[in-house]
């Protein structure tokens, strides 16, 4: 049943790196996979293969595709105002070199985005600043992929670590802390990939230092917060910490080099506080109703305002449920006070929306398409069968396959919330199954969410986003074939922290 547990994975690799199809014409064909062998294999009714379809394609709807519309919608009327404009000439004003405004923008700026809000918010928006400020959109899609999958964990205000927790019942605190350890060597090795990705070693010789100040900049905070004050917090301190320490240290110690500096820039470049605010404003409100909407007696009042709907027929269904103030609520809101603070008309909101709306159809085939496959995929057995068969397949050595199968989960959904949610407790019987000790059980729990992070590298769902962002439809398979080539020697690195880790415990 292994393989066929592991057909529609095949067909997606298969598809997108070898094939070089779009990601909109290949997940449509792994859902028709997933489907008939979710019923002909693995006996999932056809009922129940029709309503874990709809559920999927409900799921991405909302609120995946709406924080990804929203944020784009954010990003386009932002351009529409001139308020890009004048974000690209504050930066300009901090460095003209692109390789210190991909790690203030991708690196910093976008790694705050997403352990604000997640679901791919940082990878369309940093995607698109990048492209606004000379970057070639390639380019921009894959820093900004690197970058968010570095963070993926810290998602969501540490939603995935959160939730990992609860479905395992360890510490969260422990659980935080475990997975800022083994994110560790990503978080310092990040900054460097990133520029080797945009343009070799010739583009990271006068960048190293500059990569010093990104990687720690993050690493450090994040593991101190992760272990003081738990998942929540972690990434944004980190997020801060390293942006404000990358603008010092480019303000500081400024590079000119003629090959990488932005093409269009003023030289004399003034802006007014009132101005700045405005352009930033989109990002300023979207960070403070983040943060107050975070708070837990507004949390707890704003998670009652839902649906639930009881739409998977299948053995154990439970109602979906949908969240009505949540992200993208947040950040649409967001986009339009912004707009109007901003003298957009109404008209040209709508306007904006709609030309947003048209140029991600492509998207939306490929995130509905996707979701609806994971769903059927763990419904049926699939996902379990494949994790299973690696488990029987490496014994004690299963810690080393541990994030592998936390990449796999990722890789499927696009998500580490829903990695955590399809795996975890399947990495913890794993580790009990082989004799370890709680602490170590620990450890393997959060290597899901660690792996999780590698895996989104590879993951259809954001390279679809970042494509979508920038314009630059039908190169998801170009955009594969370079992040398989940082996703393979991370997968391998993390396996080694976190096999070896595991005896230090």
């Amino acid at each position: 049943m292994f393989i066929q547990g592991l057909a529609p994975i095949l067909w997606l690799i298969v598809a997108l790196s070898v094939l070089k199809m779009p990601a909109w014409k290949a997940c449509p064909v792994a859902l028709i996979i997933s489907i008939i062998m979710a019923n002909q294999f693995f006996d999932m009714a056809i009922a129940d293969v029709a309503t874990g379809t709809l559920e999927g394609a409900a799921m991405a709807v909302w609120p995946i595709l709406g924080v990804i519309v929203a944020a784009i919608f954010a990003y386009n009327l932002t351009v529409h105002t001139g308020g890009m404009d004048k974000i690209k000439d504050m930066l300009s004003s901090v460095s003209t070199d692109k390789r210190m405004l991909i790690l203030i923008i991708a690196w910093g700026f976008g790694g705050f985005l997403e352990c604000m809000s997640g679901f791919g918010t940082a990878v369309a928006i940093g995607a698109s600043m990048l492209v606004a400020v000379g970057v070639t959109p390639i380019s921009a899609v894959i820093v900004s992929l690197l970058s968010n999958a570095a963070m993926s964990s810290y998602g969501s205000v540490g939603l995935p670590l959160t939730t990992l927790a609860k479905l395992t019942n360890f510490d969260p605190l422990q659980i935080a802390t475990y997975t800022a350890i083994q994110l560790s060597a990503m978080m310092l090795l990040m900054p460097f990939i990133m520029i080797l990705a945009f343009d070799g070693l010739k583009a990271l010789k006068a960048m190293i230092p500059a990569c010093l100040v990104g990687g720690i900049g993050f690493c450090l905070p994040s593991l101190i917060a992760a272990s003081t004050l738990g998942a929540s917090l972690a990434g944004i301190a980190g997020a801060v910490c390293s942006m404000s320490a990358l603008v010092v240290y480019a303000k500081k110690f400024p590079i000119h080099d003629p090959e990488y500096e932005i093409d269009d820039y003023d030289e004399n470049f003034s802006i007014t506080p009132t101005e700045a605010v405005r352009a930033w404003l989109v990002f300023i409100l979207i960070f403070v109703f983040l943060i107050g909407t975070s708070i837990p007696p507004v949390a707890a009042v704003l998670s009652t305002i839902n649906t639930k709907i009881m739409i998977y027929s299948g053995p154990n269904a439970a109602p979906t449920t949908f969240q009505w103030v949540t992200t993208p609520t947040i950040i649409f809101v967001s986009a339009v006070l912004s707009g109007l603070i901003n003298k957009a008309s109404i008209g040209d909101m709508g306007r904006v929306l709609s030309r947003t709306v048209k140029t991600l159809i492509p998207t939306f085939i490929t995130i509905i398409t996707i979701i609806a496959t994971a769903r059927i995929m763990g419904y049926s057995g699939m996902t379990m069968a494949v994790a299973t068969a690696t488990v029987a397949a490496t014994g004690t050595v299963y810690p080393f396959i541990a994030p592998l199968i936390g990449s796999i989960g990722a890789f499927i959904t696009g998500s580490a919330t829903s990695s955590c949610v399809l795996l975890s407790k399947l990495q913890v019987d794993s580790a009990v199954a082989i004799g370890l000790e709680h602490d170590a059980q620990a450890w393997i729990a959060a290597a899901n969410a660690t792996g999780s992070c590698v895996g989104k590298i590879i993951s259809p769902q954001s390279i679809a986003i970042g494509a979508a962002a920038v314009g630059a439809f039908g190169v998801e398979s170009q955009l594969m074939k370079v992040a398989v080539k940082v996703y393979l020697p991370f997968i391998i690195i993390i396996g080694c922290v976190i096999y070896f880790g595991q005896t230090m415990l």
